[in-house]
């Protein structure tokens, strides 16, 4: 009998009841909230009559339509106000821990449990919003639900969950400077499709994962919603220790070292079988961006558009013609010469501190071009704080970039800070669908630092033009 997979262990131990038909009643260790995915699941557990089971395993934060400018004023748009206003009404009324909007800890859900602690290896975490898959960095089984699954949740800290296959993603080579998780993400798309990862819980293993920080591996284990697998994991390790070890909501003492040695048991085994293994080695990439409306359409910036009607497959052509009609860009292009209007730096992928570090030391000394409008969004309140401590928001501000206020922002495009039509943006968010940075939006994801680059050059461009010292 061979060993157990990391996933495998994290399945077994929340089991409440096995249905026997690949499914099981899935015992669920912390939620999340935010005020888009919530006031209906409030509505449902309200109108059953029914409380919240436990409330300290919940927390609540405003994020993905808060405005990024303005704090100190109401909330201008109707909508986005009384979003948020109901959820602080109904956690309110139920008890449930808040981080409020004037809160300094305030920030993305994907960033602030990590940054608490509320994230912790071993566990369930559920939250109303597909890129929960970002706590898979910490060895945690977490998930996206839908709203009604959001009230189930908190009446009975229990869901049924189908058992997924086993996808091992092993990441080797050397990793050349300047080439991130974010790139190693984008080229994994690209690879395997954006559905080519459906019905598998992935594990991201080998010499590249265990060298990247929390960081980078949160940005990868966010990604991985878009290969079409609900949940992206990494081996709890030093690493993982070293960054929880005196979070606010990490155990400590006694109940920290019982912790860790449960952690340290959560490794795949070496003899775990897996049901599919994909190998990716990163010694030869360059930084990747996309060019169409799929993450899968991503290609290194060193590349030129490709052809739709080359394509073999004719499904596959015939979608990227429409990609690059609404794009408005023509095979053959080299990347770099397409240029942007907009540049986004933040989101859940890559609006932590790292991140910011990574586009500063791009945008020290140097300015934005000319006709460009580029934003930095921290990933949280306290995401905020600390670049301006260490002076990464003085080096944004003198090269032209706004600095705002934590939140989803143009990620999502909730709460104003959108595309006009036919505006073309450089953007370190996760999604690059028609419309999602706002109607007629066109968006290419990228890296931080590449996103900086462009927002100087005023064109997608090669990091590497325009340094040539090692990230």
């Amino acid at each position: 009998m061979s060993g157990a997979t990391l996933y495998d262990k994290l399945w077994a131990s929340h089991v409440v009841r096995d249905y026997g038909d690949g499914s099981a009643l899935i015992y669920v260790d912390r939620h999340l909230l935010h005020e888009v995915s919530t006031p209906q699941s409030f509505l449902a557990l309200e109108a059953k009559g029914r409380t919240v089971r436990r409330r300290e395993a919940n927390l609540a934060v405003p994020d993905h339509a808060v405005p990024t400018t303005g704090r100190d004023r109401p909330i201008a748009d109707p909508l986005a106000r009384a979003q948020t206003t109901r959820l602080a009404e109904n956690v309110a009324r139920h008890q449930i821990p808040y981080i409020a909007l004037d809160d300094a800890r305030q920030g993305i859900v994907h960033v602030v449990g990590p940054e608490q602690g509320f994230t912790l290896p071993g566990m369930t975490l559920a939250c109303g919003d597909s890129h929960t898959s970002t706590h898979g960095a910490f060895g945690t089984l977490a998930f996206g639900v839908g709203a009604s699954e959001c009230g189930i949740v908190m009446a009975a800290q229990c869901l049924r969950q189908r058992k997924a296959r086993t996808m091992r993603v092993v990441v080797d080579g050397a990793r050349p400077a300047w080439l991130t998780a974010k790139d190693i993400a984008l080229a994994l798309i690209a690879k395997i499709g954006a559905n080519g990862a459906a019905g598998h819980a992935v594990e991201y293993v080998g010499p590249v994962i265990s060298a990247m920080s929390m960081a980078e591996r949160m940005t990868l284990c966010n990604m991985t919603i878009e290969t079409g697998a609900r949940v992206g994991l990494v081996a709890p390790d030093e690493v993982t220790f070293a960054f929880l070890e005196g979070r606010p909501m990490a155990p400590r003492g006694a109940m920290w070292e019982r912790a860790v040695a449960y952690w340290r048991t959560l490794p795949s085994d070496p003899d775990a079988r897996y049901d599919r293994t994909e190998t990716l080695d990163v010694g030869d990439l360059a930084p990747f961006v996309t060019w169409g409306t799929s993450p899968e359409d991503a290609a290194p910036i060193s590349s030129a558009i490709p052809d739709p009607d080359a394509d073999p497959d004719r499904a596959r052509g015939e979608r990227r013609r429409k990609a690059l009609a609404y794009m408005d860009l023509e095979p053959g292009t080299p990347l770099d010469r397409v240029r942007i209007d907009r540049v986004f730096i933040g989101s859940c992928t890559n609006g932590r501190l790292d991140d910011l570090r990574l586009a500063a030391g791009i945008a020290k000394g140097r300015k934005v071009a000319p006709g460009v409008k580029a934003i930095v969004v921290p990933g949280s309140g306290l995401v905020r704080a600390a670049a301006e401590r260490e002076g990464l928001a003085d080096i944004f501000r003198a090269a032209g970039f706004e600095w705002r206020d934590a939140g989803c922002s143009m990620c999502v495009a909730m709460n104003g800070d959108r595309l006009d039509p036919g505006e073309r943006c450089a953007s370190t968010s996760n999604r690059n669908f028609e419309g999602r940075q706002g109607p007629g939006g066109r968006t290419h994801l990228m890296n931080p630092a590449m996103a900086a680059a462009a927002a100087i050059a005023g064109h997608l461009v090669d990091v590497r033009d325009l340094v040539e010292e090692p990230a």
